[in-house]
């Protein structure tokens, strides 16, 4: 086991010295009419012929000028979250919030996501602009060929994600993590009463469907980030939202690695590894990660993702196929897959 205790020596923020990265003034910016007006232009490309979108359009600047109103003033407050379930293919809560609010969330979001976006470890794939899940796959691909000297040599992998992740992020937690960052009071008041507008259970949760949740996801995350990087001093470590795996040329260490993340995410983060979804899982049997499977040499779709697309194509109707097929063929394009791409392409001949 790795030779560190996590919880005696390691603080909240990741073992690093806290460095605040806004000051004062950063409240007026995000809610200025500027910003408000550009994070109107931002928030509703590809959502104009929606109703709720036409509605609040059609009086735009009387809600934008009463939203910075309400903001300046403190009366501000978040609505209620309108929920609803969707499967892609795991089965999901959405929890939309009214467009007021999402407007809201669009200018806070592109007032603070460059300057947060610089303190997080290069090996974080989610939620941020260049990185991605195909980005994180060919960055697996990469570590499987290092760690096996070029396939010359044992390479393991331990993959964990957290149990219920965004049901059980903790609001004080959160909070404190942002308080290291942010010293604008009037903005972290602000922050407080969005991230309070939701709760699984007392004090905990974060809806799907905010565009600040995929933010705060990863402020969250980031000490962990941190502990693995530059405390445990793990290499070959990456992270996509909750889902995360290291390499290694020994298992015996992969699993020292687990308890150490485990004991470090329950004391610091008050969250849990799932203990069903642990995969220890050497290179050649293949190492399943954000859709895909890296294997010697060659990498994979993984084979739920094609047994359901391939069922789709034969039974949805021509108008969803050629939606979908783009998407289809984006997907099995980032592995080694001609055969599957040719038998894709063959099943919808009149696309």
């Amino acid at each position: 086991m790795i030779g560190i205790s996590p919880v005696e020596k390691i603080p909240l923020g990741g073992g690093l010295k806290s460095r605040v990265l806004f000051h004062e003034g950063t409240f007026a910016q995000i809610i200025s009419l500027d910003n408000l007006f550009l994070a109107w232009k931002n928030y509703r490309k590809g959502k104009r012929s929606k109703p709720d979108i036409q509605e609040f359009e059609f009086r735009l600047e009387d809600k934008v000028f009463q939203l910075h109103e309400d903001l300046e003033n403190g009366i501000y407050r978040p609505g209620g979250y309108q929920q609803f379930r969707i499967t892609d293919p795991k089965s999901r809560m959405i929890s939309k919030a009214p467009v007021r609010d999402r407007l809201l969330h669009q200018a806070i979001y592109q007032r603070l996501y460059t300057a947060f976006d610089k303190i997080f470890i290069f090996d974080s794939y989610s939620c941020r602009d260049s990185k991605g899940t195909h980005k994180a796959f060919e960055r697996v691909a990469v570590f499987s060929r290092e760690v096996s000297g070029n396939y010359t040599r044992p390479c393991w992998a331990i993959k964990m994600d957290i149990k219920k992740f965004f049901d059980s992020i903790d609001h004080e937690v959160l909070l404190e993590l942002l308080r290291e960052r942010l010293a604008d009071e009037r903005l972290l008041q602000l922050l407080k009463l969005i991230i309070e507008s939701f709760h699984f259970s007392s004090g905990k949760g974060m809806p799907l469907g905010n565009l600040t949740s995929q933010l705060f996801a990863n402020v969250y995350m980031d000490p962990l980030d941190k502990f693995v990087n530059h405390e445990l001093r793990i290499k070959y470590y990456l992270r996509y939202a909750d889902d995360f795996v290291i390499l290694s040329t020994d298992p015996d260490y992969l699993l020292g690695c687990l308890v150490e993340l485990n004991l470090f995410l329950k004391e610091r983060l008050k969250l849990q590894i799932h203990p069903n979804k642990v995969s220890l899982r050497k290179l050649s049997q293949g190492i399943d990660f954000v859709g895909y499977i890296a294997l010697p040499r060659y990498s994979l779709p993984r084979r739920k993702t094609v047994k359901r697309m391939l069922k789709r194509l034969k039974t949805d109707l021509a108008e969803d196929i050629e939606k979908a097929l783009p998407s289809y063929l984006g997907h099995i394009g980032h592995a080694d897959s001609h055969k599957l791409t040719q038998k894709v392409k063959e099943i919808a001949p009149r696309l």
